[in-house]
């Protein structure tokens, strides 16, 4: 074996060279020739770790339950956990001296299921199997804070659960309940639809009467309308008729009135002209008569002399014998020819 050998690290890793139990060369990447037989090297890695784990733990109704999921954390002081753990290699440099690192591992996820156990045992397996994302950054921060990783230096990046899973018989269990919930609800939703169905039926059924309502209810109001207009119609002929009625007795009362006003003023105006006749006529009742009659007979024409001589005739027919009367004269005072 050579006693002087080169040693060449990673750049996520972080070398530290001690000689003689003292330390000479700290960093991270570093590369550099050692003297084998005096000189030790700590590695330790600084890049980020993917953890993965199983749990198989129990739910508050003591049901066995799986967590599956991966923890990814990192180491952020190397000085501190090299104080607390064996990270340093062989003498040939090509793997750790003891099982420290890959312990350290282990720790962390032990840690981790503590927590995850706290949380399982404390619910029942429906609200366990359905744990939120928030409960998974609450264990998360408690591991963080753990006094154990400070010490070491190691910070917690991500908690993925990738499954909560029951064991076989419950999962079959869960399997039958869940399917007979889902046929009930399906169940459950057909006879909604059908309920809803006869629901809309029956809304439009009684849409469609109260519309039928309102028509023969506008029907009937129009119909007392027209009835009223009619009513007031004959109201209003009625009164017309009334006040023709009036009218023409008024005017009846009137002409009566008038009738008998005419009446007394011709009674009035006759008195008034036999008065006058009575007595313009009163000279003439001192003469004689045959004075009067001849003085009536003045100024007639011949055919009206002729006429009162034979009305004169007639009145004294008895003491006429006989009496001639030429045609020829009759002709000519009819024809107007006598002068």
């Amino acid at each position: 074996m050579a006693i002087i050998q080169f040693y060449k690290s990673q750049p996520t890793d972080y070398v530290m060279l001690f000689k003689s139990g003292r330390l000479k060369k700290k960093g991270e990447g570093l590369s550099f020739f050692y003297y084998a037989p005096t000189s030790s090297i700590v590695v330790v890695p600084m890049g980020n770790q993917d953890q993965p784990f199983i749990f198989r733990e129990h739910t508050r109704d003591f049901q066995e339950l799986t967590v599956q999921g991966s923890l990814t954390y990192r180491i952020t002081d190397p000085v501190a956990i090299a104080k607390a753990m064996n990270f340093s290699l062989n003498e040939q440099a090509t793997a750790y001296r003891s099982d420290d690192p890959e312990k350290l591992a282990n720790r962390i996820i032990n840690r981790l299921q503590v927590l995850v156990r706290s949380y399982t045992q404390s619910l029942p397996l429906g609200e366990a199997l359905e744990m939120k994302p928030a409960t998974f950054s609450t264990i998360q921060k408690h591991l963080a804070e753990s006094e154990y990783l400070k010490t070491l230096g190691i910070n917690v990046l991500e908690l993925s659960i990738t499954a909560i899973k029951p064991n076989p018989e419950t999962a079959g269990a869960l399997q039958t309940r869940e399917r007979e919930r889902l046929l009930q609800e399906a169940d459950d939703a057909i006879y909604l639809r059908r309920n809803a169905s006869v629901e809309a039926e029956r809304k439009i059924r009684e849409n469609e009467l109260q519309t039928e309502e309102a028509v023969e209810q506008k029907k009937r109001r129009i119909q007392e309308v027209k009835l009223e207009a009619v009513q007031q119609e004959q109201v209003k002929r009625q009164e017309m008729h009334n006040q023709q009625m009036l009218a023409d007795i008024e005017l009846a009362i009137k002409r009566k009135e008038l009738v008998v006003q005419n009446q007394e003023n011709e009674r009035i105006e006759a008195d008034a002209l036999s008065y006058k006749f009575a007595k313009q006529l009163e000279p003439v009742k001192q003469l004689e008569p045959e004075l009067v009659k001849a003085l009536a007979n003045m100024g007639m024409q011949p055919a009206q002399l002729m006429a009162k001589a034979f009305t004169d005739f007639a009145n004294n027919a008895d003491k006429i014998g006989n009496l001639n009367i030429n045609r020829d004269a009759v002709e000519g005072i009819i024809n107007g020819e006598v002068a």
